[in-house]
This record gives C-alpha cells, sequence and structure tokens, in this order.
C-alpha cells in the first residue's frame, strides 16, 4: 500500500519537474516574466534612496552601489539574448570613455542570463564598465525591472532620479548624462 501511495504522489511531481524544466528549456533561459523593450522612453520614479546593491563583477570583484557614491551612476540591466540590448551595446561602449572621467559610472547588470554568452557580449562590443550576472533576478526585481533594456540613473547623493526603458542613442544618453552632471536631471 506505501509503495502504491508514493507512486501516487511522485509520480504528478516528477511530471511537474520535468514539465517545468522543458518550459525554460524552451525559453532559452528567460522565466517568461521579463518583457523585451524595443522602443524607448522615460518611466517615472519616485525619487528617493536608490535600492542598494551588491554585485560579483565578471571580474571576480564585488561592487556595491555605495561604493559609487558621489558619481553619476547608470545602471543598466540587460541580457545577451535581447535584440535590443545588443542594438544599443556599441552605443553604451562608446558613450562611457566620454564620461568616465567626468564623474559617471556606468553599471551593467546581466540578468538571467549565461556567463559565457555575457563574457563573448563584452568582449564582443569592447565595453570598459564593470559588469555583472544577475543569475536569479534578485537585483532586477529589487529595482522592479519590468523588461529589457532598462536604464536607472542613480544622482551622486544616490537617488534614483530617472529610468528609461527600450534601447538609447548616443545623443539622448549624452542629454541625459549632462543634464544629470549639472544637476538638472
Amino acid at each position: 500500500m506505501r509503495a502504491i501511495t508514493f507512486v501516487a504522489v511522485m509520480l504528478p511531481v516528477a511530471g511537474l519537474v520535468l514539465l517545468m524544466a522543458w518550459a525554460l528549456a524552451q525559453s532559452g533561459g528567460n522565466p517568461g516574466g521579463l518583457g523585451i523593450n524595443t522602443d524607448f522612453g522615460e518611466l517615472s520614479v519616485k525619487e528617493d534612496i536608490a535600492p542598494p546593491l551588491s554585485l560579483t563583477l565578471l571580474t571576480g570583484e564585488v561592487l556595491d552601489l555605495a561604493d559609487l557614491e558621489g558619481k553619476v551612476v547608470m545602471v543598466d540591466f540587460w541580457s545577451s539574448w535581447c535584440p535590443p540590448c545588443t542594438e544599443e551595446a556599441p552605443v553604451l561602449a562608446a558613450i562611457y570613455p566620454e564620461y568616465a572621467d567626468k564623474g559617471v559610472e556606468f553599471l551593467g547588470i546581466a540578468v538571467w542570463d549565461d556567463e559565457r554568452d555575457v563574457n563573448r557580449h563584452v568582449q564582443k562590443f569592447d565595453v570598459k564598465y564593470a559588469n555583472g550576472i544577475d543569475a536569479w533576478g534578485k537585483v532586477a526585481i529589487n529595482y522592479g525591472v519590468r523588461g529589457i533594456p532598462e536604464k536607472y540613473f542613480i544622482d551622486p547623493n544616490g537617488q534614483l532620479v530617472r529610468k528609461f526603458l527600450g534601447p538609447v542613442t548616443a545623443n539622448k544618453l549624452r542629454d541625459i548624462l549632462d543634464e544629470l552632471l549639472s544637476g538638472e536631471g
């Protein structure tokens, strides 16, 4: 009788686990709740202290957002499997060196991505700013990310001041950074 009960309980559980594994494999690792932002736009944010974050970078170092206080910080949530993220990668890689010596820091956070694919992406686009992987989406959830790419801008005082979704152009990114550096943004 115990054997029959055990099989009766375990068979549906095993089926559910197999179904979930199949669904994850079919989605390429994207859990499905994360959208792809194809159009650029700004969303309003409640200006407040930015949520804390601690991220292990691709270099193995750990970066805490608090370490960047005093700088304008752009936190970019992206993934290597996201076409708009790949579209904007050359823009971010080109603009970062223009602002790195002006008190601006970029932080790329790859969400639900494979380390090999993230490293290939960073090398392909010659990305010089810090990047890490949010494999389980904890940082993305803490920031309220609904899709990728999404960019969060934090002022030198640690205040979350602006949020943009979709791929940004070079001119628009320069405008945003210039406004924040001048204290207008």
